[in-house]
């Protein structure tokens, strides 16, 4: 228990301070924390793949903290300064875009997040994909002006085809919903350059949204489409609900994922670029088929054969009631939106 506390708080630790930095130094120092903190925890069920996966995340969050400090080193080198929003020199700008894409996971240095996503258990996912994306994308809401425009709109679209079109052909729930963060961080990279706040507030959806699907399979114990199929027997109601939160996250219209998706197609129109908006419309239809498929899978099909699992009528209280919550906002957010522009 000591431990866990102590690899939590480090946690919230590393977050606040990368969030709240200024200087370089600080803001590296908190990814570094985070790194560190989360690695026991994917490490934790001693599983021959847990531990490639911690290997994995360890090396590659390695290689992409020693490109932030290389390119603060090379600005701070050039122009005098450690100040994050001050990011001028062009080296240092095309560095510190690869960093972040690296510790994001956009295509294409993506390839460790699947495999990572894969090998720890369901709760470490939901932190992997929801809370340490988070001191990244604040580094890049930062330096939003002083990116590379080029890169990043290259990997932003390659992200979400890429996501949507990998995620096509698996059966593993949790490598479904690695290539669904990679999609979203598409459309979160792709506006970054316009609007840096929708970035944000998009994010933020995101998270909701994927803790909802993360907390009810986790509720469920799915992790395969197979195990999949036969958890409506077990709890209807958590299904069909899971049912709306996964439409929700592929962004259908009276449901909260659609915001951010018409904010960003709305924001890229206004900024004269209608083929972008348009190409990354079209991409998001991949992810909308499998977001269909598990959709169906846990409410429509039931399986062919007799279920001889116990009925459960009691789930754990303590995560029903933050699964209660978390699943209202991600399906009716929506109406809300006139509110959350405004406090934007």
């Amino acid at each position: 228990p000591h431990a866990k506390l102590i690899f939590y708080t480090s946690l919230l630790l590393g977050t606040t301070i990368t969030i709240s930095s200024n200087h370089w130094m600080m803001a590296w120092t908190g990814l570094e924390i985070n790194t560190l903190a989360i690695i026991p925890l994917i490490a934790k069920s001693h599983h021959p793949r847990a531990i490639e996966a911690s290997i994995k995340y360890f090396l590659v969050q390695a290689a992409a903290s020693a490109l932030v400090l290389f390119s603060s080193t090379i600005n701070a080198w050039h122009t005098g300064q450690w100040d994050i929003t001050q990011l001028t020199h062009p080296t240092a700008c095309l560095l510190l875009t690869t960093a972040i894409a690296t510790k994001l996971g956009l295509v294409p240095f993506h390839f460790w997040f699947p495999e990572v996503l894969q090998g720890s258990t369901l709760t470490t996912a939901l932190l992997l994909s929801t809370m340490m994306k988070f001191p990244p994308i604040t580094i890049l809401f930062l330096t939003s002006h002083s990116l590379n425009p080029t890169l990043l709109t290259f990997m932003a679209i390659a992200s979400a085809g890429l996501g949507g079109w990998m995620g096509l052909n698996q059966t593993q729930i949790r490598k479904i919903l690695a290539f669904s963060s990679i999609s979203h961080l598409g459309w979160m990279a792709i506006i970054i350059l316009y609007n840096p706040k929708l970035t944000l507030l998009t994010f933020y959806l995101y998270s909701l949204m994927t803790a909802t699907v993360f907390l009810t399979l986790n509720t469920i114990k799915a992790t395969k489409l197979s195990t999949m199929m036969t958890s409506w027997t077990k709890m209807p109601m958590l299904n069909a609900t899971l049912m709306l939160a996964l439409l929700s996250l592929a962004g259908l219209p009276p449901l909260t994922g659609f915001l951010p998706k018409w904010l960003i197609i709305q924001e890229l129109t206004k900024q004269e670029l209608t083929s972008t908006a348009t190409i990354i419309a079209m991409l998001s239809l991949l992810g909308l088929f499998f977001y269909l498929r598990l959709a169906y899978y846990s409410t429509i099909t039931l399986p062919p054969n007799s279920t001889n699992h116990m009925k459960q009528w009691h789930t754990n209280k303590s995560t029903s009631t933050l699964l209660a919550i978390f699943t209202s906002l991600s399906i009716s957010l929506l109406p809300l939106s006139p509110m959350i522009l405004t406090t934007m």
